[in-house]
């Protein structure tokens, strides 16, 4: 029984490689899989080499070992590959979740003072100077 382990929206890019990892797949995850967010299936084995540029709602199952399928609306391929990862960006679900912290006053009128002067002929001379 294959097992599902990744499933794309839309346009998914097929980067193919002389070294590991030989295969990597770029898209965006569908929306029954946490929220649709960008993400990356890489496979350590050989691209097969009638797989094009582009995919369309590609779907990746396990089928046993070390045999994979990759699956869009019109064909499918399988490949074979001894490892494989799949990277999700998390980074805006992570960023929202955690509001950025206000940097302190001092802090903040010191780059204000750096930048203003910073931002003539003379102002540079005088932060040159005060470096040395």
């Amino acid at each position: 029984m294959p097992e599902r382990l990744a499933s794309f929206r839309g346009a998914v890019r097929c980067e193919r490689a002389g070294h590991a990892p030989g295969l990597t797949l770029r898209g965006h995850t569908t929306e029954t899989e946490s929220p649709a967010e960008p993400a990356s299936f890489a496979f350590s084995g050989v691209a097969p080499a009638d797989l094009p540029e582009t995919l369309e709602d590609a779907l990746v199952e396990h089928l046993e070992g070390q045999q994979y399928r990759i699956a869009d609306r019109t064909r499918t391929w399988i490949i074979t590959a001894s490892a494989v990862h799949l990277h999700r960006e998390i980074a805006p679900a992570f960023y929202r979740a955690i509001p950025p912290r206000r940097p302190p006053w001092a802090k903040r009128a010191f780059l204000r003072t750096v930048l203003a002067l910073a931002a003539s002929r003379l102002g540079l001379a005088l932060l040159r100077a005060a470096r040395r």
